[in-house]
C-alpha cells in the first residue's frame, strides 16, 4: 500500500519542482494515479507557485466563479493540453498571502480526502473536493486556530451527541450529515424535512442557561416543528471532544461520502484533529431535554418584539417549569425518521 500524502511529501515534491520552470506552463511529480482520479505536486510558472493537482476523468468543468478561491489560495481549471488530456486537471494553488505551512496543511487533508474517495463516482468525489476546500475556505475566513473556546466545544460535543442519535435513530448518515447546519451557520443546527431542531449543551449542575443568537432562531414560522433539544453534560470520567469524535469516525468508516462530508463539518465547526491532544476535558451525557417551540414558549421573534427592533440576542431557561419535555426521541419521530 502506498504511503499517506503528508505535508512533509507534498513540500519535499514542491522543493523539487522549485525554480525548475522556463517561461509559462507547469512542472509536476506524480504523488498518485489511482483511477478516476490522478494527484500530482505541481508548480506554475512564471509565477513558482505550489499546486495540488487533482485529475477527474469524467466531469464538467465549472465557470472560473464558481470555484473557491481567497485567503491565500485560488482554485483554477488547466488549460487544455497543460497536461495528458485523459482528465480534466483542476488545481488548489497557494497565492502569495497563504503560509506554505498552512496551505501544506490545507492541501494534504484534501489529497487525503481524494485517496479515501478514490472509489466513489467521479462527480461524486468532485464534489467532495469542492467542498473540502470551501470547508478550508470556510474556517480561514473565521479566522480560527483550530483550538475551539471552552464554551465552543460544550457546543460542538452537544451537537455530535445529537448527530449520533439521528444516525440511530435511522437517517442514513450522509442524509443525517447533510441535515447537520450548525457549523455551516445555519439558524438552527439540524434541518429535517420542513422541521428543525435546535441544540443547546451545558455543564452548569443547576437550571438551563440557553443563549439564543437572533430573533429568528426560535422563530416556528420559519421551519416546522421546531423543537430545542437541550444536552446537559458533566465534566469527569466520560470521553474527550476528539474521542467522541473519533467514535463517530469509525461508525461513519465505511461511508467514504459520509466520512468526508464529517471532516468538512468538524472544520467548518471550528475542530482541527491536528490539535486533539489540546483537548483534555472528559464529558458524560448526563441528560437530555426536547421542547418544542410554539404557543407561549419564551422566546423573542420578529412578531413579539417592539417595532423598529432588528436583532437581539438573549438567554433562557430550558429547564423553566411548565413547558413539557417531550423527548428526542419523540421530536425525531414528528420529523419523520423513527
Amino acid at each position: 500500500m502506498a504511503a499517506r500524502i503528508d505535508e512533509d511529501g507534498l513540500k519535499q515534491a514542491w522543493r523539487a519542482l522549485s525554480g525548475s520552470g522556463v517561461g509559462d506552463g507547469w512542472r509536476t511529480i506524480p504523488l498518485h494515479l489511482n483511477a478516476p482520479s490522478r494527484l500530482m505536486a505541481g508548480r506554475r510558472f512564471p509565477g513558482d507557485e505550489e499546486a495540488l493537482i487533482a485529475g477527474f476523468s469524467s466531469i464538467k468543468l465549472p465557470p472560473a466563479s464558481y470555484l473557491p478561491q481567497g485567503q491565500g489560495f485560488r482554485v483554477v481549471g488547466l488549460p487544455s493540453g497543460a497536461l495528458p488530456t485523459t482528465h480534466i486537471w483542476i488545481a488548489l494553488c497557494r497565492q502569495p498571502a497563504g503560509t506554505l505551512d498552512m496551505f501544506a496543511m490545507m492541501a494534504a487533508d484534501v489529497a487525503r480526502l481524494l485517496e479515501d474517495c478514490a472509489k466513489l463516482p467521479d462527480e461524486r468525489i468532485f464534489l467532495l473536493f469542492l467542498g473540502r476546500i470551501r470547508a478550508w475556505q470556510n474556517f480561514m475566513e473565521k479566522g480560527r486556530t483550530g483550538l475551539l473556546s471552552e464554551e465552543g466545544e460544550v457546543g460542538l460535543f452537544g451537537e455530535l451527541v445529537v448527530l449520533k442519535d439521528v444516525i440511530d435513530a435511522g437517517m442514513p448518515p450522509s442524509d443525517a450529515l447533510d441535515a447537520w447546519q450548525g457549523p455551516l451557520d445555519g439558524l438552527q443546527d439540524f434541518f429535517i424535512g420542513t422541521g428543525a431542531i435546535e441544540v443547546k449543551a451545558t455543564i452548569a449542575p443547576l437550571g438551563f442557561p440557553t443563549k439564543i443568537s437572533s430573533l429568528d432562531q426560535l422563530d416556528e414560522t420559519q421551519r416546522q416543528p421546531l423543537f430545542l433539544a437541550g444536552v446537559r453534560l458533566a465534566l469527569g470520567l466520560g470521553h474527550t471532544l476528539p474521542k467522541f469524535a473519533a467514535e463517530l469516525r469509525e461508525a461513519l468508516k465505511g461511508d467514504a461520502a459520509a466520512s468526508a462530508t464529517f471532516e468538512s463539518r468538524l472544520m467548518q465547526a471550528g475542530f482541527l484533529s491536528i490539535h486533539a491532544d489540546k483537548y483534555v476535558r472528559q464529558f458524560t451525557v448526563s441528560g437530555t431535554i426536547c421542547k418544542v417551540i410554539e404557543g407561549e414558549f419564551p422566546r423573542l421573534t420578529r412578531a413579539n418584539v417592539a417595532a423598529g427592533v432588528t436583532n437581539a440576542r438573549y438567554e433562557i431557561d430550558l429547564a423553566t417549569p411548565g413547558f413539557d419535555d417531550i423527548g428526542l426521541d419523540q421530536a425525531l419521530t414528528q420529523l419523520g425518521i423513527r
